[in-house]
């Protein structure tokens, strides 16, 4: 589903036909705005197998989900939520909290008020079948409607992971996806364990997720490093060079090979980018953690099928001809049907 809008909804219309889909395809709640004839809103959802996740943005509005609306219809989920624009506000159980920026964990199964306030909400929210969590549900109920931050730790790599996933996930075909709703689990899991305080209680392939997931963003933070190797990577999270492998043996890349198509892909960008235009293949190279011209020209020729000039010219007379006809044209990321291929 994407926005009301596109799919052809009244503006004066797009409220009531919001709050029933959101009943008949969520949960059954009620919801309420001092809006009707302005309220806007769009939802993305991906079939992850295991979990869904769903991008709802929309304006104020408020939801109120009663005893009767559960003994109604209970999906029986856990949904973790992610605010990424303007504050939602929650209670549930005994707690009571204003959430913005960060996330925050409802259960489906009890009576709960919210109000998404500002002129316009957006949420990443995962919906996890309560069976599927392999937490003790009397500890994981004391989270409930608390504000739970995502600026650090396990937050901020589940937040990043959830934000990049939302970004990429809709041209991912559905097999991927549903490969991705076990990882999602499991960082979502690890998650709620540390903020139990008791990261323990995470199973190992949650403890893994999390740890794979830190090691990506620290690769991706560091790719201007020429002394960026897989023993470094793993000195500086305290673990063997054996682990470190062990951890990619099911990924795609070996986390050498995620190394190398990381700097590609940043150099490839700033050969296309007519600001830069002025640099020297060499300057970009070294920028991006190539030991030299020589080394950097091997490796795009094998990624993409031309030399780094070769690329740069064609990308820049693309996007001059775009500037002069106002017309979109191909990005240049899709002249070389061997970028695929990384």
């Amino acid at each position: 589903m994407g926005s009301l809008d596109e799919l052809g909804v009244p503006g004066r219309e797009q409220f009531d036909w919001f709050s029933g889909a959101v009943s008949s395809g969520v949960m059954p709640v009620a919801l309420s705005t001092r809006n009707a004839a302005d309220f806007r809103a769009s939802i993305t959802d991906l079939d992850l197998g295991v979990v869904r996740m769903s991008a709802l943005t929309c304006t104020a509005v408020l939801s109120r989900r009663t005893s009767a609306h559960v003994r109604r219809g209970d999906p029986e989920h856990l949904q973790l939520a992610l605010i990424t624009q303007g504050a939602f506000s929650i209670s549930q159980r005994t707690n009571e909290s204003l959430v913005a920026g960060g996330l925050v964990l409802t259960d489906t199964s009890r009576p709960s008020e919210g109000a998404c306030l500002g002129r316009q909400i957006e949420s990443v929210i995962v919906q996890i079948p309560r069976q599927a969590l392999p937490l003790n549900p009397d500890r994981t109920d004391r989270l409930l409607a608390q504000s739970l931050t995502a600026d650090d730790g396990s937050g901020a790599i589940l937040a990043d992971f959830l934000k990049t996933l939302l970004k990429r996930g809709p041209r991912c075909r559905p097999e991927e996806l549903r490969r991705i709703g076990p990882v999602t689990l499991d960082l979502a899991t690890a998650f709620l364990a540390q903020q139990l305080g008791d990261p323990s209680q995470a199973p190992a392939e949650a403890r893994a997720q999390e740890l794979l997931q830190r090691v990506w963003r620290f690769i991706d933070q560091n790719l201007h490093d020429p002394h960026l190797t897989p023993q470094s990577v793993a000195d500086r999270h305290n673990i063997s060079l054996r682990c470190l492998y062990s951890l990619f043996e099911d990924q795609p890349l070996s986390v050498a090979a995620r190394i190398r198509r990381g700097r590609l892909e940043r150099a490839r960008a700033d050969l296309a980018s007519p600001t830069l235009s002025g640099q020297s293949v060499l300057t970009t190279a070294l920028r991006w953690g190539f030991s030299s011209a020589t080394a950097f020209g091997r490796a795009f020729r094998e990624a993409y099928g031309t030399t780094p000039s070769e690329y740069r010219a064609t990308a820049l007379r693309a996007g001059s001809a775009t500037a002069r006809t106002g017309r979109k044209s191909t990005h240049p990321a899709a002249l070389s049907s061997a970028a695929r291929g990384i």
